[in-house]
């Protein structure tokens, strides 16, 4: 295993790595997919929330709803690409020019709210999920917390929110639009 600090060099693993990794498992086994990419889901939404054992950790306005999943090989260049994207994508309406798609978040002053979602690198093996594409949970929390960092230092603190890392949350949102996007970092 490679520690958060020493992972920079790694961005996706090879045609060999991949290789390697589907022969290391016999065919009684689910087989790992090679992923190659930090993977984000953006919701427009009016208002979000996250509640764990019925009480709302956290909660936003008008802004977006973004469910984070880390995969084991993502580095520091992953996490600014999904945090520069998620911050600066035009996905609100100017009003004063009457023009979709032409503001981002940080220019309407919107509120983000995070959810860690390590299911976003979950494969189905028959009828079972299989989480092998995910970074382990020690390891991704703070690697999470790292990318929380990187946006909170682009954008306002204040306008930042997340759930809880690991826990069983509720995530309630009101839609605005809808409107959700995909974002991989292997796009860029």
């Amino acid at each position: 295993r490679y520690s958060i600090g020493s992972r920079a060099g790694i961005s996706q693993l090879s045609a060999a790595a991949c290789k390697r990794r589907r022969a290391a498992h016999s065919s009684n086994r689910p087989r790992a997919v090679c992923v190659k990419a930090m993977r984000a889901v953006l919701q427009r939404v009016l208002k979000a929330s996250v509640s764990v054992d019925d009480e709302i950790v956290s909660s936003i306005g008008p802004g977006l709803l973004v469910l984070v999943g880390i995969r084991a090989e993502d580095t520091d260049a992953e996490a600014e690409y999904i945090c520069r994207k998620v911050l600066n994508s035009r996905l609100f309406h100017n009003d004063e020019k009457d023009k979709p798609w032409d503001l981002s978040v940080m220019q309407t002053q919107g509120e983000v709210l995070f959810v860690s979602q390590f299911t976003l690198y979950g494969i189905l093996k028959g009828n079972k999920p299989d989480w092998h594409n995910a970074m382990p949970p020690q390891e991704a929390k703070a690697f999470y917390n790292s990318f929380l960092d990187k946006v909170r230092q682009a954008y306002e603190p204040d306008r930042i929110r997340d759930g809880v890392f690991g826990a069983k949350m509720k995530v309630d949102i009101c839609n605005d639009g809808p409107v959700t996007l995909i974002l991989d970092s292997g796009d860029k």
